[in-house]
């Protein structure tokens, strides 16, 4: 098998674990390698936590440091929902992998340099890291060959009623991303909203007496309760759609359109403006949308991967 080399850029929080914990167990990717960034914690939260996520499964990924701070406005972050170190109530052991001194830019770029055109990037939290490598190596355009993001969304937000929280904490590396010409995917809160587990799915997978289905039990309570506060049906995995619809596209669908960020706005600071829904269409498409989930689907596939540990 041909296995898809990737890299993960993220802000490792309670949902992106998840989807770490799906990505490390999806049989035709090559995960590369991982990058930190602040966002709905601290750099010094999500770096140790991404170490630690890989010491918890026995992986040995490189995990490099990256951007702790957005590139122009101050920093957002999400502690009432993460907790205070990104992982709700979970503990994990501490990694004692050796620590590198190379920068998440520097190595996404060797990344890339090294698959030939082939990476494919999936980020998941704010893309200061993803904008830093464009910016330094504009010749990473050429090599590649998709980024996947969680972020934005078509209507609506969730940080502001204009903006989706990753994008709204960087705005200014979201458009540089947006406007690079690298073919995009994104995973906005559009499907992302659907993409969640009801109440009972969510007890019945922490109830499992293993370590990760324990983890994610207590990693995700709090998240879930937040969700029931707002009277939302279910813990929504809004990290795990990019990582699944590489894998298992047929789980989505959504359409091509073209996408670009406010970055000038006070009301309006981060939102993904489409032209899905006008008549008035920007000259080029430069994202795939993904609108749609098969929630039933998504459902039962993480609570699989998750019981295979």
């Amino acid at each position: 098998m041909n296995k898809i080399p990737v890299w993960l850029d993220t802000d490792i929080g309670v949902d992106d674990s998840i989807a770490f914990l799906v990505l490390n167990k999806q049989k035709n990717l090559d995960l590369k390698g991982i990058s930190a960034v602040a966002g709905n914690v601290e750099l010094d939260f999500t770096y140790p936590n991404a170490r630690n996520i890989c010491c918890f499964v026995g992986a040995d990924y490189p995990v490099y440091k990256g951007a702790d701070k957005p590139m122009f406005v101050e920093p957002q972050t999400a502690h009432t929902i993460h907790g205070e170190e990104g992982l709700g109530r979970a503990k994990l052991p501490v990694s004692d992998a050796p620590e590198t001194d190379i920068p998440a830019w520097d190595a996404i770029y060797n990344a890339a340099v090294e698959a030939k055109g082939e990476l494919r990037l999936i980020a998941v939290g704010p893309l200061t890291n993803v904008a830093i490598t464009i910016s330094k190596y504009p010749q990473i355009r050429g090599l590649l060959k998709q980024i996947l993001i969680m972020g934005g969304a078509a209507v609506g937000g969730n940080v502001t009623p204009a903006a989706e929280y990753n994008i709204y904490a960087d705005p200014q590396a979201a458009q540089i991303v947006f406007k690079s010409g690298i073919p995009l995917v994104m995973c906005g809160l559009d499907v992302t909203m659907e993409a969640y587990m009801t109440p009972e799915e969510v007890y019945e997978l922490g109830a499992v007496d293993s370590p990760v289905c324990r983890f994610f039990g207590d990693s995700t309570i709090d998240v879930l309760n937040f969700y029931e506060r707002g009277s939302l049906p279910g813990l929504c995995l809004h990290d795990v759609c990019p990582v699944l619809y590489l894998t298992h596209p047929e789980l989505f669908s959504g359409k091509e359109a073209g996408v670009y960020v406010e970055t000038r706005g006070t009301i309006t600071r981060g939102k993904t403006i489409t032209d899905l829904m006008s008549d008035k269409k920007f000259p080029e498409k430069n994202a795939f949308v993904v609108l749609e989930v098969d929630r039933d689907g998504f459902s039962a596939m993480v609570s699989d991967i998750l019981r295979s540990y």
